[in-house]
């Protein structure tokens, strides 16, 4: 049963505005939902809300194609990218009920979706364009909250090259079925993730063990922090269980995920181990590597839960 407890909120407004008082406050309320929660509900956050609506609608509008038309959606032929780009359904033996369209770069990787004039190339650039920039707020906040020098986060990710963006429909589904996936419980890899979906609902995070419902609420965006920071952290931040509940009606969404390098090394920091005198929770490990054991999770699902690559892969 579901929790009735909701998600943070947290006002980006004061990092817009320069309010010194008010980037205080909203740097504590991040701090504390990565703490207990590892996700939170930005508001006034810049990005238009106009935006939003059109992006999920243009989503919408690709989902409907004939499968015989969404299949030959790929990137650009000699254009290599670090995951599986392009469209794809859940396999067959997957408990999950979901098609995607995964893209990389809007000018290379998105952008062959316009070949069918439904998807609006400007539109997915400047969502791309706007959700990287809300990329680089929060892992500044991020920076912040955990105590690092200026920029040090940067370090792990100047070159945008791993960043990607997931649109999602979920098949229909009667609701109040423990084991209706959408997507099933897990965790997301890298920095930082950002959840844009429809009115449907569906998206849970765990929580003390409990499910609490993400609800949609227009004009807002849900962000959750990954593996790559609760390392970091040595545990003191939390990349958060979360799911996606099948419902009567198609949900529609999108993720983006600000990503780390593939070539950067990940271990905890200094900051939250020997320097506070606690022991690192998590050996060091290749984020590339990671990544590509994460995506065998979906393409070649194990028969087992427990054989589902996670970071307590890592665990000490």
């Amino acid at each position: 049963m579901a929790s009735s407890d909701a998600l943070p909120v947290v006002d980006l407004a004061p990092f817009l505005t320069g309010d010194e008082g008010g980037i205080a406050r909203a740097t504590e309320a991040v701090r504390e939902a990565c703490r207990t929660h590892g996700f939170f509900r930005a508001v006034n956050h810049g990005v238009p809300a106009e935006l939003l609506v059109r992006a999920l609608e243009l989503s919408a509008a690709f989902f409907t194609l004939p499968d015989e038309e969404k299949v030959n959606v790929r990137p650009a032929a000699g254009y290599n990218t670090p995951l599986p780009a392009g469209y794809g359904q859940q396999p067959a033996h997957s408990t999950d009920k979901n098609e995607y369209l995964v893209a990389f770069d809007p000018k290379l990787g998105f952008n062959v979706c316009t070949r069918l004039s439904l998807l609006d190339s400007e539109t997915v650039e400047e969502c791309w364009g706007k959700l990287t920039e809300q990329g680089w707020l929060i892992q500044e906040i991020l920076n912040e909250c955990m105590g690092l020098p200026p920029g040090f986060l940067r370090d792990y990710n100047d070159d945008r090259a791993f960043d990607l963006m997931i649109a999602r429909r979920y098949f229909l589904g009667p609701e109040g079925e423990e084991e209706n996936n959408g997507f099933g419980a897990h965790e997301d890899a890298g920095c930082v993730t950002f959840i844009l979906q429809d009115s449907v609902g569906g998206l849970e995070v765990l929580k003390d063990g409990h499910w609490v419902p993400a609800e949609p609420i227009d004009g807002s965006i849900v962000v959750n922090i990954g593996d790559f920071i609760q390392v970091l952290s040595n545990g003191k931040s939390k990349s958060a269980t979360h799911r996606v509940v099948r419902k009567p009606a198609h949900r529609h969404s999108f993720a983006f995920f600000f990503n780390i390098h593939g070539d950067r090394w990940v271990e905890p920091l200094p900051e939250f181990t020997a320097k506070i005198g606690e022991a690192p929770r998590y050996r060091r490990f290749l984020y590339k590597e990671y990544q590509q054991l994460r995506v065998r999770n979906k393409s070649h699902p194990p028969a087992r839960p427990e054989d589902v690559f996670r970071i307590t892969h890592y665990a000490i």
